[in-house]
């Protein structure tokens, strides 16, 4: 009954019924950059599309799933700590491990690890915060092994079906996010909003990660495998 009130909700006026537009909003922001970057620059790289598009197409997809719950937890602002731990940990892991995974396909597992690590661990700690130090702890240490895992399985993978495993790997992070944004709604859905924003900090943070993203396939260092 609750997972058939959460669908419902998806197009209620609760802050859950601003989750589909949080993703379609990141996703537009996310493309037009790319876009805009491609008249302006990319274009004329030789084999543009054919190196990077497609990471750079889950990349995006990927930072659409994430960042809509950082809105979603910041409705609430305070949780109890078993919640706020598993916000914390599922929010590190996936978010440092699929940028580190797409980062490490294109540019060796050193430069995925650390693009990785540093996205996971800042996106892990900033949700994580929401039951205090625990939440903090478990952002921080499931950032730093969804970077390390992530970079690590794409380099694995690059003479063995890279793309299909992509495809998948993304498809199963997207379930744990839409089973994170579930987990908050049937912990809190007794409670009052806390704090209602608009989509600014979702679209800001797709604009930057997704340039960063792609400064960094482009034109960033590459590991021996890659040069």
């Amino acid at each position: 009954m609750s997972f058939k009130n959460f669908i419902k909700e998806l197009n209620g006026s609760r802050v859950e019924g601003e989750l589909i537009k949080s993703i379609f909003y990141s996703f537009i922001f996310s493309f037009g950059i790319i876009l805009l970057l491609y008249l302006l620059r990319l274009k004329y790289i030789d084999g543009f599309l054919s190196k990077y598009g497609f990471f750079l197409f889950f990349a995006v997809l990927s930072y659409s799933v994430i960042l809509p719950s950082i809105k979603h937890v910041r409705a609430y602002r305070q949780f109890a700590c078993m919640s706020g731990m598993m916000i914390g940990m599922t929010t590190g892991m996936i978010a440092g491990f699929l940028p580190g995974y797409f980062v490490g396909a294109t540019n060796g597992m050193f430069y995925g690890i650390v693009f990785g690590m540093a996205v996971g661990i800042s996106l892990g700690i900033w949700n994580g915060k929401c039951c205090g130090i625990m939440g903090i702890m478990e952002g921080l240490m499931a950032g730093f092994m969804g970077g390390l895992m992530g970079a690590m399985t794409s380099v694995m993978l690059l003479n063995d079906n890279l793309k299909v495993a992509s495809v998948i790997i993304f498809l199963i992070s997207a379930v744990i996010m839409f089973s994170l944004n579930y987990m908050i709604y049937f912990e809190m859905k007794e409670s009052e909003i806390q704090y209602k924003e608009d989509n600014t900090i979702i679209i800001f943070l797709s604009i930057i990660l997704t340039a960063i993203t792609v400064w960094l396939m482009v034109f960033g260092p590459r590991s021996f495998l890659f040069s």
